[in-house]
């Protein structure tokens, strides 16, 4: 004879798969992810979609004095930082194990220019190594990386757009199902002079721009994390009697 469970082992990892179901984003970049307001502007379209209650993570939550004082400030933006140094002190890594994440934004690559004029190629292996430590975290990372802004200051932009040109190729070849990468275009259409506070950092404008081109790509990183994790739930809901 067959009894009726009082909760059946598809209630039960159900339950628990709602609970792990809210998804976690990283903002991760230099201080053009960190002391900006674009995080601000981002989060405050997102709010009112059905990405509103996403839980944006990372260790730090300075701000430029953003009108919007209310937002979810968790990032992983390090002013002055280059991609190079991250990847070789193995800083991401760190920062994944405290704040694990499954879906990411990287603008990276300016202090490499501006500081100390490494070459693409160095900046474009020191990606690589990012990936991989994300991927390493997180076998499913959704990762969004931007073709960054132009700087307004000295004859950076020739570099800039080398390495812009070479994220689009070199984000094909590390593409997965699993783990896809999507590029976005911080750069056409920004301006070096008037849409920054003082030749480096967005201001009002900048960050509004910034903020409209993270925005689709950003919703559909969502959409893709959210349907895995809901297939994955739907796998573990197998019916149970005794």
């Amino acid at each position: 004879m067959l009894c009726k469970p009082l909760l059946s082992f598809a209630v039960l990892l159900g339950a628990a798969a709602a609970q792990n179901a809210t998804l976690r984003y990283m903002p991760f970049g230099d201080s053009i992810t960190e002391i900006i307001c674009w995080r601000a502007k981002l989060w405050e379209k997102l709010k009112t979609t059905e990405w509103g209650t996403v839980d944006w993570v990372g260790s730090g939550k300075t701000e430029n004095n953003c009108r919007d004082t209310t937002y979810d400030r968790d990032n992983e933006g390090h002013s002055g930082f280059l991609a190079i140094n991250i990847a070789n002190s193995k800083q991401l890594v760190g920062w994944l194990n405290t704040n694990p994440a499954d879906v990411i934004t990287m603008h990276l690559g300016t202090n490499d220019i501006v500081q100390q004029n490494k070459p693409v190629d160095q900046i474009i292996a020191a990606f690589t190594t990012l990936v991989g430590n994300m991927r390493d975290s997180n076998p499913n990372m959704k990762i969004v990386v931007a073709q960054i802004i132009p700087m307004g200051l000295g004859s950076y932009n020739t570099q800039i757009q080398a390495l812009n040109a070479a994220i689009i190729p070199w984000a094909q070849g590390l593409n997965t199902t699993e783990s896809p990468i999507w590029v976005v275009d911080q750069y056409t259409g920004f301006s070096g002079t008037s849409d920054l506070r003082d030749g480096v950092h967005p201001n009002d404008a900048g960050d509004t721009k910034m903020m409209n081109v993270w925005y689709p790509a950003l919703v559909n990183a969502f959409q893709v994390a959210a349907a895995e994790k809901a297939a994955a739930a739907k796998l573990v809901e197998v019916p149970f009697t005794a």
